[in-house]
């Protein structure tokens, strides 16, 4: 009797889909829940997402090019390219760009791989054409794919 293991999955770039400037890379359903990894790509001065943790995954950035300026706890700290943050369930963290002259390419490396992508394509379209979705309704959201947004 021989062993098969089972085979290795690949994940093409031109077969990659995307929700404006997210690609995601492998997803949750591609590596069995394994882990989702996705690159961002955010322009100068651009902004992410404020305070928010995530009660039943983490969450990791490595920053490719640029800068990205991440919220850790209570402290922004610039991860710069090559540089790595994680933010284990429950971390609360924001992500931005480092600043108004500064743009980032980075990796989101999630785990275990839940269904993040939805969350990014649902982002997307409530923005698209243009709309502006209410606080409320973002937090809404958000709150439907375990991002509890954090505000004052």
């Amino acid at each position: 009797m021989s062993y098969l293991p089972d085979p290795a999955v690949f994940s093409r770039r031109d077969g990659q889909p995307s929700a404006g400037r997210t690609r995601f890379v492998a997803t949750g359903t591609q590596t069995r829940g394994d882990f989702g990894l996705f690159e961002m790509t955010m322009a100068p001065g651009g902004s992410g997402p404020g305070p928010h943790l995530h009660r039943t995954f983490s969450e990791s950035f490595h920053v490719l090019e640029g800068s990205l300026a991440v919220l850790a706890g209570e402290e922004w700290t610039t991860a710069h390219a090559g540089d790595l943050v994680y933010v284990p369930r429950s971390g609360v963290h924001g992500f931005r760009a480092a600043g108004p002259d500064v743009g980032a390419r980075f990796l989101i490396l999630f785990t275990p791989g839940i269904p993040r992508e939805d969350y990014f394509t649902g982002l997307h379209e409530l923005t698209t054409g243009g709309r502006t979705p209410t606080t409320a309704e973002i937090d809404a959201f958000a709150l439907r794919h375990d991002q509890l947004n954090l505000r004052d």
